[in-house]
């Protein structure tokens, strides 16, 4: 290592202990302050396996035993506050994020964790983003902010499915508490967002996937809240093509209560958005790129066109307003691959609907590098507060990486591999893995 490279580094351990001693001052009691330290360092060190074993006796290979009871109270059993900690590291990160330019975006998302057997709080049958299919996980709704340059997330919420949340006696093993009722991914991402809102975050564009955008009352309450989206929607949902909408209402025969609700019918109804992008003229269609990838320019076919959605009209006495529908179908495709409705005004651009539409990606790199590198999913404990320590330490652990990356062009970043770290004890073996032999 030269000397340039031991200064970057030691300056960076500087700041890593300065970033500590900031966000574990919500920890409450004094006991919490070095076990917290100790998880996020260890989170932060090269090691294939990052649950809390492991973790100890890398961070203190000479007295194990006694590192891991104080690693795992920390995260399985202390009483501290998960959003009080995600507060303070966003108020720590975000400075760092602003400097490459002001917040854009906020960005909705569900992250699954792959688990075996049933025990574990919120495990089900159900889609895992991280396989591509439905499959044996828990599932976690995230909030975060991002500009073009980095990301953070800032809350983050274990998605509990009904059976579960139904279930008293799973709900009291693994110590789910008594306000958690059940309730939807995108009302669990409708609340963080009003907590952000009430906590002064810096207001972004929200961004998510399908699972987020065909959710009419998400899209409506974002409205409603003052807040612009560009949201996925399936390629099925109805709407009203340029120029047409629903029939007004029925003239009233001067019997009963005059008639309120929108028509339709046979000759006069919404389209779906894939007979809608089908139909559309060749001129409709413009190549937009939106960003540089690491193979070069990223481009695709991409049209715009002004829309009412069609959810239920017929039971409303107006008329949903008019938003966007962004429609990409790249070159070679047999029809349309993608769909987002947005309510962004009406004199955006493409390119700029385009290029808000496809931010989305950072969190992708946030969530690859969280499972990948700093093990968020590695947790093994059954609990409600355990999971949510566990990640929420995690983000803490990342959310220095994504300041230190703001504070250098990338051949000065910090690099973790660069930390010494200790050699595990001789023939050390976690409890419960299997015999080399």
């Amino acid at each position: 290592m030269t000397k340039q490279e031991a200064r970057q580094l030691h300056e960076s351990e500087l700041r890593f202990a300065a970033y500590l001693d900031e966000i574990v001052g919500v920890l409450g009691d004094a006991r919490r302050v070095e076990p917290a330290k100790a998880y996020c360092t260890a989170l932060l060190l090269p090691g294939e396996r990052k649950s809390v074993e492991p973790m100890a006796a890398r961070m203190a290979p000479e007295r194990v035993r006694a590192k891991h009871q104080s690693m795992h109270h920390i995260v399985a059993n202390a009483p501290w506050d998960d959003a009080a900690m995600l507060a303070e590291v966003r108020d720590q990160v975000l400075p760092a994020i602003e400097k490459h330019g002001p917040v854009l975006y906020w960005i909705v998302d569900d992250s699954g964790i792959p688990k075996q057997g049933k025990h574990s709080v919120g495990v089900a049958r159900q889609y895992c983003g991280t396989l591509g299919k439905q499959e044996n996980c828990q599932v976690a709704v995230s909030l975060s902010v991002a500009n073009d340059h980095a990301s953070l997330p800032i809350a983050w919420r274990l998605y509990l499915p009904q059976d579960w949340a139904a279930d008293r006696k799973r709900r009291q093993a693994v110590g789910v508490p008594a306000d958690i009722a059940f309730a939807t991914k995108p009302a669990i991402a409708l609340g963080q967002i009003r907590q952000a809102l009430a906590d002064g975050v810096p207001v972004g564009i929200v961004l998510g996937d399908a699972g987020y955008g065909v959710d009419t009352d998400f899209r409506v309450d974002l409205g409603a809240l003052g807040l612009s989206y560009v949201l996925g929607v399936q390629s099925s949902i109805s709407v009203w093509a340029p120029g047409t909408a629903p029939l007004p209402p029925l003239p009233y025969s001067g019997r009963g209560r005059p008639p309120t609700r929108l028509r339709r019918d046979d000759a006069h109804k919404p389209v779906s958005a894939k007979d809608l992008a089908i139909s559309l003229p060749a001129s409709a269609w413009r190549r937009v790129s939106w960003r540089d990838g690491s193979r070069g320019e990223l481009a695709s076919r991409f049209a715009d066109v002004r829309v009412r959605p069609a959810h239920r009209d017929d039971q409303r006495s107006e008329p949903w307003p008019e938003e966007w529908l962004l429609i990409e179908w790249p070159k070679g495709e047999a029809e349309p691959t993608r769909y987002w409705l947005s309510n962004l005004p009406r004199r955006t651009s493409l390119q700029t609907l385009v290029h808000t539409a496809k931010a989305r990606w950072v969190i992708e790199r946030d969530y690859e590098e969280l499972k990948q590198e700093i093990g968020l999913g590695h947790y093994e404990g059954r609990g409600w507060r355990g999971f949510h320590h566990h990640a929420i330490l995690s983000i803490a652990a990342y959310g220095f990486l994504v300041a230190e990356r703001c504070l250098f062009p990338p051949q000065r970043q910090f690099i973790r591999e660069r930390i010494e770290v200790p050699d595990l004890p001789q023939g050390f073996r976690p409890r419960g893995a299997a015999h080399p032999a």
